[in-house]
C-alpha cells in the first residue's frame, strides 16, 4: 500500500522540458559528444583562456611584475597607436589587401564551380579539379620560397620575360608589385578547394527545376542565372559572412614570409606590425593593444554583415 502510494505521489516526468530533451540527447548521442571534447577543448584552451591576457593592453607590462603588478595605464597604448606615423599606412594596407581578396578571391571559387558543373566529361572534371585542389595541400613555406625563386631577378618569370626582351624585375623588392603578387598567389592556392563548397551546394539542386527550365527554352547560361546561383546562394552569404569577419585578418604569415623593409609601404599590414612589436621588440602591451583594436573591428563587420544579411534575406549565422 505505501509503494502504490509513494508511486501515485511521484511527479510525473515532463518529456517537453528541456532539462529531459538535453538529457535524452546526450544519452543517445553520447559518442557524438565525446569525439567533440576535443574541438571544444581546443578552442577553449587556445581561444579563450588567452584572452585573459588581455588586459596586458590597459597595463604597463613588465615580464617580472606579471600581469596583476604592473601599472594600469588605461588607454594609453590605443591612444599612442592612433596618433603614431603608422597608423594610416597600416590601415590601409590591411583594408586594400582585404578588400582585394574579397574582390578576386571569393568569386574565384564560384566561379570555377561554376564551370566545373558544366562540364560533361567526368575524366576532365576530376583532372581539373584534382588540378585546382593541390595547391591547398602545399605548405604556405613551400608556397612562399616557390614564389621568393620564381620571382629572383634569375628566377623563372624573369627568364621568359627576357625572352621577349624585357629587362629583369625585382618583384619582391618594389612595392608596387607586392598586392598583385600576394592576391593572385592567395588566388591560385585556395580556388580549387573552396570550389567544394559550391560543387557540394549544388548537387543538392532539385534536378526538376533544370527539366523545367529546359522545358522553358532556357538556355545552359540562363539555367545558371535562374536555377545555380540562387540554388547555392545561402552557401555564398553564409561565406560571404564568414570572410567579413575575418575582413582585417589579412594573411599575416605569408606576408611575413615575402615582404621586407623596401614592400613595407603596400605590405606592411596590422599583422605584421604586431609581429614586430611584440614578438621582435618586447613591446608586449603595444602589440596587445593593437591586436585588441584589430579583433574588435573584425567583430564588429562580423556582426554589421550579419545584421544586413538577415534584414535583406533570410541567411544569417544567428
Amino acid at each position: 500500500m505505501l509503494k502504490q502510494r509513494s508511486a501515485a505521489e511521484k511527479p510525473a516526468v515532463d518529456k517537453d522540458s528541456w532539462r529531459y530533451s538535453t538529457l535524452r540527447d546526450l544519452r543517445i548521442n553520447k559518442y557524438i559528444y565525446i569525439m567533440l571534447v576535443p574541438v571544444v577543448a581546443y578552442y577553449v584552451l587556445f581561444y579563450y583562456v588567452p584572452m585573459y591576457g588581455l588586459q596586458i593592453a590597459f597595463k604597463d607590462y613588465t615580464p617580472g611584475l606579471g600581469m596583476w603588478g604592473s601599472d594600469w595605464v588605461g588607454f594609453r597604448y590605443f591612444h599612442d597607436f592612433f596618433n603614431s606615423y603608422y597608423f594610416w599606412r597600416l590601415l590601409r594596407n590591411t583594408l586594400l589587401l582585404s578588400f582585394y581578396e574579397l574582390l578576386f578571391g571569393f568569386p574565384a571559387s564560384i566561379v570555377l564551380a561554376l564551370l566545373l558543373n558544366e562540364l560533361r566529361s567526368s575524366r576532365l572534371k576530376r583532372f581539373v579539379q584534382t588540378v585546382t585542389y593541390m595547391p591547398h595541400f602545399i605548405s604556405l613555406v613551400v608556397v612562399a620560397g616557390m614564389l621568393v625563386d620564381f620571382l629572383a631577378r634569375d628566377g623563372l618569370i624573369n627568364n621568359v620575360l627576357s625572352w621577349f626582351g624585357a629587362e629583369p624585375i625585382a618583384f619582391l623588392r618594389e612595392s608596387g608589385w607586392f598586392r598583385t603578387i600576394f592576391i593572385s598567389s592567395n588566388v591560385w592556392q585556395s580556388v580549387g578547394w573552396g570550389s567544394i563548397i559550391y560543387l557540394s551546394a549544388m548537387s543538392g539542386i532539385d534536378p526538376s527545376l533544370y527539366e523545367a527550365s529546359r522545358v522553358d527554352g532556357a538556355s545552359r547560361w540562363r539555367q545558371t542565372l535562374s536555377v545555380t546561383l540562387p540554388g547555392i546562394m545561402p552557401t555564398v552569404v553564409i561565406l560571404l559572412i564568414l570572410q567579413i569577419g575575418h575582413f582585417m585578418s589579412v594573411g599575416t604569415d605569408k606576408i611575413l614570409l615575402l615582404y621586407n623593409s623596401s614592400t613595407y609601404e603596400t605590405a606592411d599590414v596590422i599583422g605584421t606590425f604586431v609581429y614586430r612589436k611584440g614578438i621582435l621588440e618586447s613591446n608586449f602591451s603595444y602589440s596587445s593593444a593593437v591586436g585588441l583594436f584589430n579583433a574588435l573591428i573584425n567583430f564588429t563587420l562580423l556582426v554589421l554583415a550579419n545584421a544586413i544579411s538577415r534584414r535583406t534575406s533570410e541567411n544569417k549565422l544567428w
